[in-house]
């Protein structure tokens, strides 16, 4: 029987951030309030602040669970999260590794765009959601850090910054590859930010 509940407030919870996400992507963060998310959950708002203490804890969450799963991101007791997989790509520095790398990541592009748009929107909102996509993006670049360190490649006080540069062009080209008019083809976009990546991060 516990485990039944457990499975209920489970998908409870998931339905809860499913139309949180849907709603913020559709209305925008200040626009959707938490009886919009409620109702379209098919709940109430007692239940809502059952699982969430505020429409901002439910964006934490969105950003902790949903964009990390997507990711491939684990709990990381250093960082907060980590890709073991950036780690050993940035370890590995060669062109091969670190193309496959930002190929498959580039497939997640339109899944992990909304959240990190409706993220940025949360943060001129609520002001303590102020850089919650950059505390996350921290981690990401603690994870180029670490690769680079398990190759010994480059001054240790420079590792970190080759990180806040690589992640820079990765969020940024993530972010606007839908929609900028960039005057290329997403293969040699892809080709060229590989290149980038090996002149900043490679052996």
């Amino acid at each position: 029987m516990a485990s039944l509940r457990e499975a209920q407030k489970e998908m409870t919870r998931r339905l809860l951030l499913d139309a949180g996400l849907g709603l913020f992507v559709e209305k925008g963060y200040a626009a959707t309030t938490v009886d919009d998310i409620a109702t379209a959950a098919g709940t109430t708002r007692v239940t809502f602040y059952a699982y969430f203490p505020s429409r901002g804890e439910l964006m934490k969450a969105l950003i902790d669970e949903r964009l990390n799963e997507r990711l491939q991101r684990i709990r990381s007791p250093e960082h907060g999260s980590t890709a073991l997989g950036l780690v050993a790509v940035v370890a590995d520095g060669g062109a091969e590794a670190i193309g496959a790398w930002i190929r498959q990541t580039a497939e997640r592009w339109p899944d992990i765009h909304p959240i990190i748009r409706i993220g940025r929107d949360a943060a001129a909102v609520e002001p303590e959601l102020r850089n919650l996509v950059e505390r996350w993006l921290e981690e990401a670049i603690s994870d180029v850090e670490d690769g680079l360190s398990r190759a010994g490649r480059f001054d240790r006080g420079v590792r970190h910054f080759r990180g806040v540069l690589a992640m820079a062009e990765l969020d940024y080209v993530a972010q606007n590859w839908g929609y900028a008019d960039w005057k290329i083809d997403r293969d040699r976009m892809l080709d060229e930010l590989t290149t980038s990546w090996v002149r900043l991060l490679g052996a």
